[in-house]
């Protein structure tokens, strides 16, 4: 499935299917084909790191994508919308391995703890694409509600299963995410690789 991607500005990829598969280190809830993208400022960097974040968890609003708006990278028609839980802090560093051991009990709690805030797109083929960790009331849509490529659906945030604010992005072939099966995407006809920076402009394929 290609996408646009679903934001404007400078994204830092990671955890792309491009270098592996699964792109996540697991085939659980089909994220076999998924990619994060982390929103950086035009020197391609997150939240300033020292001491200070290398030991203890930042507030969220510190990094410079936090709130960035989120697009539907789609046409197609909202199947899921969710928006109440909380922006936590993120971890970096050493504060990183604590969050690290409690990633079992998010598993354990289901798709919820893991993908946070969310809306799910059904396009054309049937296929569903999910973005995740969005920013806790943010989410613009409904479900039933139609929406085009390049529509506003919500905001970066840092919900969910999340070291730091970013949206995480896979398709998969039924809403049922449980019993879903992975779907591979490409965006604009192509997949970045873990590590590049995409610049993406409103109504463009990426620059």
């Amino acid at each position: 499935m290609d996408l646009r991607y679903p934001f404007t500005g400078r994204w830092l990829v990671q955890n792309s299917p491009a270098d592996r598969v699964p792109s996540h280190g697991t085939t659980a809830f089909a994220t076999s084909y998924a990619i994060d993208f982390v929103p950086v400022d035009d020197r391609g960097r997150t939240a300033p790191f020292g001491l200070r974040s290398l030991l203890r968890p930042q507030a969220p609003d510190a990094f410079p994508g936090f709130r960035r708006a989120i697009l539907a990278p789609v046409d197609g028609v909202v199947v899921a919308a969710h928006g109440a839980e909380l922006d936590h802090a993120a971890y970096r560093g050493l504060s990183s391995v604590g969050y690290a051991v409690t990633q079992g009990r998010r598993v354990a709690e289901g798709w919820l703890a893991l993908a946070g805030n969310h809306v799910l797109i059904r396009c054309a083929t049937g296929d569903v694409v999910a973005l995740c960790h969005l920013q806790q009331g943010s989410v613009s849509v409904r479900v039933d509600q139609p929406v085009r490529a390049g529509d506003p659906v919500g905001r970066c945030g840092n919900s969910g299963n999340s070291t730091e604010p970013h949206v995480h992005v896979q398709a998969i072939d039924r809403l049922d995410v449980g019993a879903a099966l992975p779907v591979p995407i490409t965006f604009d006809g192509g997949l970045p690789r873990g590590g590049e920076i995409v610049v993406a402009h409103l109504g463009n394929r990426t620059g």
